[in-house]
């Protein structure tokens, strides 16, 4: 594990360095894989590096998390609230939608879950221009691989450091570098709405895409559900398409 995170150390400083700039952000949810994010960067850049904590409709524990997060590792962090900025902005969407009578509740909620992701992701870059530093995302292999991020949203960023890590490998990294066992232990969950889990949303568990990943045999709706998921969110682990060139 030593020799994984200094590889990653190593990483982040040759990739921030070729980009001509001086450090490295992320966003701290309270979740274990921006923990380790924040950990690593901090590792990095002792004196260039910040985690910027963005509640957006959050709980008052994902907060606690977050800060709890940030002193585990000493880094800088800044918070920006984004509740007020994210019910301008969809009360206005849902607002011009419902007047033209083509407002979809059930896909609102998506919707809104989405746009919270957006905002923080544009809220990470306006930040890190100011400073000159890195976007550096969260996502591990298992959510990559299932594409359970949001495009353009915490999947929008410059460097991902955890991606060839199952979610296992990620709790494993958690202990060596020091991050609360209270982080480590929760329940991975987005924080999207109350009771919201990110094995619930996904239909198998973390362990059961983590066995899927390192080629061991799994139950077949497991196998099924994950093909499924890797599938359909293929479009985003790409860039934008493009026709063929005539």
């Amino acid at each position: 594990m030593e020799e994984k995170v200094t590889k990653l150390v190593k990483w982040l400083q040759e990739k921030v360095k070729e980009a001509g700039l001086n450090g490295a952000i992320v966003g701290v949810s309270g979740g274990i894989d921006s923990a380790v994010v924040a950990h690593l960067i901090k590792r990095a850049f002792p004196d260039n590096s910040l985690g910027l904590i963005m509640p957006c409709k959050s709980s008052e524990k994902d907060a606690e998390a977050a800060l709890e997060v940030i002193d585990s590792c000493a880094i800088n962090y800044m918070v920006v609230d984004l509740t007020q900025t994210h019910e301008i902005m969809f009360s206005a969407i849902e607002n011009e939608l419902k007047e033209k009578g083509t407002w979809n509740e059930e896909a609102a909620r998506l919707g809104d879950a989405n746009t919270r992701a957006r905002l923080r992701m544009t809220t990470l870059y306006a930040v890190a221009n100011n400073f000159g530093y890195l976007v550096v995302g969260t996502d591990n292999a298992a959510e990559w691989h299932t594409g359970y991020f949001t495009k353009f949203g915490d999947g929008g960023v410059d460097l991902v450091p955890l991606v060839h890590l199952t979610k296992g490998e990620v709790r494993e990294m958690a202990k060596y570098l020091g991050v609360p066992n209270s982080i480590i232990t929760k329940p991975p969950s987005a924080g999207l709405w109350e009771g919201q889990t990110d094995e619930n949303e996904m239909g198998t568990t973390y362990t059961m895409i983590d066995k899927y990943l390192k080629g061991e045999e799994i139950p077949v709706e497991d196998k099924e559900i994950i093909e499924r998921l890797h599938k359909r969110s293929e479009h985003k682990r790409q860039l934008a398409y493009a026709p063929p060139k005539f």
